[in-house]
């Protein structure tokens, strides 16, 4: 566990953020290999039909990440005043919460599956791939949300390197099912979805036996546990926003990939592809900005403002230090990038293209991410929810529409960073506002 509270602040949040950096590399890593497997083993049609899936999944499971991230900021913010009494209630409520939603977004997931797809437009040669992977997938979601709870429990109390230890099993597990079941069992998309739910499985049960034996509050057992309905109504208060938030932006990658899904095969292949591309440049940003949350989570909580700032300061030079560097190498290898994903010389070119467009605005979606970490770690979610449904559905979407019908794919990939781009910049007003400042659990 750590505490945020005292010491320089550029140093504690690196030393925070590098552990979930590392762990979100290596969970990129068996992403990209689930890529480069399925694109060169199994073909074009099934690598859309797993890209086309992830919009999907996101769209069922963001509502209650959302919620969970209340619980989350509260964890931090308990632990920021000392009071563990109230620590090991918000993770009994957390745990209680994410499981019995996770029965529910999977019995929903795996019943809707070819609904989501038709109204997606998903084209018909892709349908029953997509299907089978993504049954498979919602079938696994109760391990999903623990391992991915726990982890997230304990970077609010300060502990990003024990999460990092069962991501790299998770991961490491995740390649070798991945070549075991594709090029030894021949199970195609099936296997790659089994391949990730075995490993965050296993993940979870390690990492469950681990600390109940070393950790000083995390206790995991299916007997014992307390609801606490006050810290369920903050969570819900606070979590609720960022829920909404989720969701509608999953909402939004679903209409955006209705959008590609119009464009054929090809298209939807490379915007897959060039997604993954997108997920490495943003775990950067996406990491520093939980580190942020969490340092703003106990300083909030210990009315240190003047620590907040800073913090946030040294976050957004490391952060768009980094973007830089890797719209840089994309830049300058995004056609050979691309190349070891497929073999498909189409592919290659719209991913490319696509790559050309965004990637010079990574360092957008980094301040974005950055400054929205801020307002989340002091428990301010409203507005920034209405910002980002601002940026991505008055924005982003319409834009994608209109662009598209004149300038074909093309006006999709311009869309993406235009969002961004509005997004960051109602964030920093909003942060300039100060509002954020009076939105804590504890109050002063």
């Amino acid at each position: 566990m750590k505490d945020f509270t005292s010491g320089k602040e550029g140093p504690l949040i690196l030393r925070f953020a590098m552990p979930m950096l590392i762990g979100n590399i290596f969970q990129q890593l068996y992403n990209i290999v689930d890529s480069l497997v399925v694109g060169n083993f199994l073909g074009r049609d099934a690598l859309a039909a797993v890209g086309a899936s992830f919009p999907v999944i996101f769209a069922l499971i963001s509502l209650i990440i959302g919620i969970a991230t209340g619980s989350t900021i509260i964890i931090a913010q308990y632990f920021g005043a000392k009071d563990y009494e109230k620590v090991k209630r918000a993770i009994d409520t957390m745990y209680i919460f994410t499981f019995v939603a996770s029965i529910i977004v999977s019995l929903a997931g795996i019943y809707f599956v070819e609904d989501i797809f038709r109204l997606l437009q998903l084209p018909e040669e892709i349908m029953p791939k997509a299907k089978s992977y993504l049954t498979v997938y919602m079938a696994g979601m109760i391990v999903f949300f623990g391992f991915n709870g726990t982890s997230a429990i304990l970077r609010g109390l300060g502990d990003s390197k024990t999460p990092l230890y069962f991501l790299i099993i998770s991961s490491l597990v995740n390649i070798a099912l991945d070549l075991l079941f594709i090029l030894v069992f021949g199970w195609g998309v099936t296997g790659v979805a089994l391949a990730t739910v075995i490993a965050q499985g296993g993940a979870f049960v390690t990492a469950i036996l681990y600390l109940n034996k070393t950790h000083k509050i995390i206790k995991f057992s299916f007997t014992g546990w307390v609801f606490d309905r006050s810290i369920f109504y903050n969570s819900i208060r606070i979590g609720l926003p960022s829920g909404f938030q989720h969701t509608f932006v999953a909402v939004g990658m679903m209409a955006l990939m209705g959008i590609v899904n119009t464009f054929g095969t090809n298209v939807i292949a490379a915007y897959s592809v060039a997604q993954r591309i997108d997920s490495l440049a943003a775990m950067f940003a996406m990491n520093f900005g939980q580190a942020l949350t969490s340092f703003t989570g106990q300083n909030i909580g210990a009315n240190k403002l003047e620590r907040v700032k800073n913090g946030l300061r040294a976050t957004m030079l490391m952060g768009s230090s980094i973007s830089v560097a890797v719209t840089i190498i994309v830049l300058l290898f995004g056609k050979q990038i691309m190349g070891f994903f497929t073999p498909d010389e189409f592919v290659v070119i719209y991913g490319t293209r696509y790559l050309n467009i965004v990637s010079p605005f990574y360092i957008t979606f980094t301040a974005m991410f950055v400054v929205g970490g801020v307002m989340r770690g002091a428990g301010d979610t409203i507005i920034p929810m209405f910002m980002t449904l601002f940026s991505l559905w008055v924005v982003r979407i319409p834009l994608a529409f209109i662009l598209s019908a004149s300038m074909g794919e093309t006006g999709i990939w311009w869309a993406i960073p235009i969002g961004w781009l509005s997004g960051m910049l109602l964030s920093y007003i909003y942060y300039m506002t100060g509002r954020w400042k009076t939105r804590g659990v504890i109050k002063h």
